[in-house]
């Protein structure tokens, strides 16, 4: 879940872009209680829906959900975003073509991490797309501090040892580089593109991409009932509740806040794990998760106070 998005998102699995907060946003003093009500709605909606989706793999597995969810987020951003697809050039069709590729590549190997590693700690390495983002564009020593503490954080949760699954590292791996794509592609999409057109183009593009592996998907493996509403309401928890909880949250939050609080959704999915999914977390892993979420949080609180 999804600057990032262009916002820090997400956690998560990856959701669509949300909108840029308005001029009046920044400069209020203060952040209003349902400002703060929602992110952590948005938040815990996120990681349940993950969870919750986690529970339909034993029947159609991660392909099946993240098939179901790319057709909820398709269904969601094309209401919301109403493109005209016949007006538009293949300078505004070429990346949204390639932010369909990366926004299905982003779940899908989220959610196989997920299945492999755990919801706790494939968020954490998926997080670092949108932390190294904001990283590598300043220069400041304290950024370069925080990246080595993340990167201190990376080595401690994927230490070497005998049960380590390196695949499943991998790929989260390969969802934080697939989330940074995203990220720079929608800063491209959103100039070239009025509103919301270019993500529910791209949320489309990528829901047909899914549907010759959805069928698949369901002849080998036919859902159940249970399975097939697990796969929708991970859909809806992680994809329509978060995008229309952020329309909400950016017009009254101030950006740098909603930044920060994005830095503790690594957290929230650990926990949602544990109590969702029984996935505890050992001290070395908690020590790891917490150190990429401090990088993130000092780098914007030091950001906020240099302005």
């Amino acid at each position: 879940m999804p600057g990032p998005h262009d916002r820090r998102m997400q956690g998560a699995p990856a959701r669509p872009a949300a909108p840029s907060p308005l001029p009046t946003a920044p400069e209020r003093a203060t952040v209003p209680v349902a400002g703060v009500a929602t992110m952590v709605g948005s938040g815990l909606s996120n990681q349940v829906g993950a969870a919750v989706g986690s529970l339909a793999f034993p029947v159609i597995g991660p392909v099946g959900v993240v098939t179901v969810r790319q057709y909820v987020a398709a269904a969601v951003l094309l209401a919301v975003g109403r493109p005209r697809l016949r007006s538009f050039t293949w300078r505004q069709w070429w990346p949204v073509l390639l932010l369909a590729v990366v926004f299905g590549t982003m779940n899908l190997s989220l959610y196989t991490a997920v299945d492999r590693i755990g919801l706790g700690l494939a968020v954490t390495l998926e997080f670092l797309g949108p932390l190294g983002i904001a990283l590598a564009t300043t220069r400041r020593r304290v950024d370069a501090c925080c990246a080595l503490f993340a990167t201190a954080g990376v080595v401690t949760l994927m230490r070497p040892r005998p049960s380590a699954d390196y695949l499943g590292m991998g790929l989260g791996l390969l969802a934080a580089l697939c989330w940074a794509s995203y990220i720079l592609l929608n800063r491209t999409v959103g100039s070239r593109l009025p509103g919301a057109q270019g993500s529910a183009a791209a949320a489309m593009v990528s829901a047909l991409m899914f549907l010759p592996v959805g069928i698949a998907a369901a002849v080998r493996h036919p859902p159940t009932a249970g399975a097939a509403g697990c796969a929708v309401a991970a859909g809806v928890l992680s994809s329509a509740v978060p995008y229309l909880a952020d329309l909400f949250t950016l017009r009254r939050v101030p950006a740098p806040v909603f930044g920060l609080f994005m830095s503790v959704n690594p957290v929230l999915a650990a926990l949602v794990g544990w109590v969702v999914l029984g996935q505890g977390l050992g001290w070395p892993e908690w020590t790891g998760v917490a150190a990429v979420v401090g990088a993130n949080a000092i780098g914007i609180l030091t950001a906020r106070a240099t302005a």
